[in-house]
């Protein structure tokens, strides 16, 4: 029996309107993230909140440069989590415990991601907001 063969994907040269279209693709997934999770709406006000808290304290750049890290870590986790959950879904849509513990691991991460950041916004936002308040 003959397998048919496809022809191997030519690599593509870089091209403008190819680093745009990844762009689009990418700011898509996000829309899609915000729009239709629940938790991802939770991140983005939590987002919001922490620059403006950091921009009334005016924090430094190194300041800043931590609290952005612990937004995009919680951001990541949450990308990868929803990813990983589309996936099992698409791949096993009945109740399956291997897929339910695949899926309790992504959750997990994202838990760990957003309490680090937690962490980091306390000790970063904690200090100058002390500061201001006394």
């Amino acid at each position: 029996m003959t397998m048919p063969t496809e022809r191997p994907a030519v690599p593509k040269g870089f091209s403008i309107s190819a680093r745009l279209k990844s762009f689009r693709y990418a700011i898509r997934g996000l829309r899609v993230l915000v729009r239709e999770e629940h938790n991802a709406r939770v991140h983005l006000a939590a987002s919001l909140c922490a620059v403006a808290a950091g921009a009334a304290l005016q924090l430094s750049a190194a300041e800043w440069r931590w609290l952005v890290l612990a937004i995009a870590l919680v951001w990541l986790a949450e990308a990868f989590n929803t990813a990983i959950e589309d996936l099992c879904d698409r791949i096993c849509p009945d109740f399956d415990p291997a897929i339910g513990r695949i899926k309790d691991l992504a959750a997990g991460g994202v838990l760990v991601a957003s309490l680090a950041a937690a962490a980091i916004g306390l000790l970063t936002l904690g200090p100058p907001l002390l500061r201001v308040l006394t």
